[in-house]
This record gives structure tokens, C-alpha cells and sequence, in this order.
């Protein structure tokens, strides 16, 4: 589990102005929260948040923040609201987890390995599922499920079943499938259309007469050679 800090300091005016107002003194907007707790609003520094965002994977990232006269705390990102033309944070959510209390989270899946139906048979292999949603205390928190692929041949699959991970319990359905290796896809040539023996003379011997007799429709000009 990767760990990182972020400053804060509380915050009491609210509104569209009073937000404007933040992010032009280079501070992002968001709010704490937790199991029981009154939402705390926040106001972080714009370029500390986005140095977090660009080195961390959120979902599965415990976050230390320090909050201005007040006690730290341990958080989740849980939402990031990004401006829709611009690279700027607009609002952050931040999720206050406690050491004893179990978390729900959703973390990516990342295949390790060649399976021996892709390197050997010219398999394909196939992700389904990228993400699973788990559930675990803080201290076990993995940054993602990881997945040994390398025994599957073409026609194997691993289902959510197969996965584990110490400490964590899998919530998804058993039975789905994370990832399959199958058969190589090759598209079929477009057949060459056949003809009965002899229709291609047939159809020549047409075209010939077809021209003869478009030639006998010119008119004869005076001068000009009459065509045979």
C-alpha cells in the first residue's frame, strides 16, 4: 500500500463567488467525510494536489492529510471533479478511514505473464474485467489485484473465483470471467464466383455482337468510310 501527504486548511464560505474566489488564489475546493461524521469542508493547494494525482493510483491510495488546527487524518480519494476544457481540478472528495474500520474500494487488475496459448498457440488474450471491487481494513490495502496468466491456453479462462489476495474478500460475483485466451480470429478471403464451362466463350461472344450491332446504328456521314 503507497502512502502520500496532503495539506489542508478548513474552510467556511461556500457558493459559486466564494469558490471562484479559491481557485484563483491557486486553491482547490473539496470536503472530508466519513462513517457518522458531519462533512468537513476543505481548501488544498491546486499544484500539491495535482504533484498527488499524477504519482498515486486514487481508488487504492490512503492519503495522509494534514488539516490546519486540526488533527491529521488518513483518507480515500473518492471523487475528483475535473473542469471540462482545462487539466484543473475543480473539487476534491476525500473519504476519512479509520485503522479498524473496513473500506470498500474498487482496484484495477493487471495481468502478469504470457500465457502459453498466446506464446505457443496463437491465442488471443482477452481482459474482461479490469477492475474488482474489494473490501478490507486500511493496513491491507493493495494498489492492485495481480493476476498470473502465463498457464492459460487457448480455450482457459479465469474466473473471479480463481482471484485472491491476502487479506482482501472479493465482492463480485464469482462466476464472472476476469480474462479468457481464445481461438486466433482470421478473416475469411471472399470467394471467387464460379461459371459453367464454356460461359465465359458465351459471354465474350456476346460482347463481340453486342459491338457489331452498335456500330450498324451510326449513322453514315458523306465522306466518311462505310463501316463493314
Amino acid at each position: 500500500m503507497a502512502a502520500t501527504t496532503l495539506t489542508a486548511r478548513p474552510r467556511t464560505e461556500t457558493g459559486k463567488n466564494a469558490m471562484r474566489r479559491l481557485r484563483r488564489e491557486g486553491l482547490v475546493p473539496g470536503v472530508v467525510y466519513g462513517h457518522g461524521e458531519a462533512p468537513q469542508p476543505l481548501a488544498l493547494s491546486a499544484l500539491e494536489l495535482e504533484r498527488v494525482l499524477s504519482s498515486i493510483v486514487p481508488e487504492s491510495t490512503i492519503v495522509d492529510v494534514t488539516i490546519e488546527g486540526g488533527a491529521p487524518l488518513q483518507a480515500l480519494i473518492r471523487e475528483v471533479q475535473y473542469h471540462p476544457a482545462r487539466p484543473q481540478v475543480l473539487h476534491v472528495d476525500l473519504f476519512h478511514v479509520h485503522a479498524g474500520e473496513k473500506i470498500h474500494v474498487e482496484l484495477a487488475v493487471r495481468l502478469h505473464g504470457s500465457p502459453v496459448g498466446v506464446r505457443d498457440n496463437g491465442g488471443v488474450l482477452q481482459q474482461v474485467l479490469h477492475t474488482l471491487s474489494a473490501e478490507c481494513l486500511p493496513r491491507d490495502l493493495p494498489e492492485a489485484i495481480d493476476v498470473d496468466v502465463d498457464g492459460l491456453d487457448v480455450g482457459d479462462s479465469l474466473h473471479v473465483s480463481d482471484i485472491s489476495a491476502p487479506d482482501v474478500r472479493i465482492l463480485n460475483d464469482p462466476e464472472l470471467v476476469v480474462c479468457v485466451v481464445s481461438e486466433p480470429t482470421v478473416a475469411a478471403l471472399p470467394e471467387t464466383p464460379q461459371t459453367e464451362p464454356g460461359t465465359m466463350d458465351l459471354v465474350e461472344g456476346e460482347l463481340v455482337r453486342g459491338e457489331r450491332d452498335s456500330a450498324k446504328d451510326v449513322p453514315f456521314e458523306h465522306g466518311s468510310a462505310q463501316p463493314e
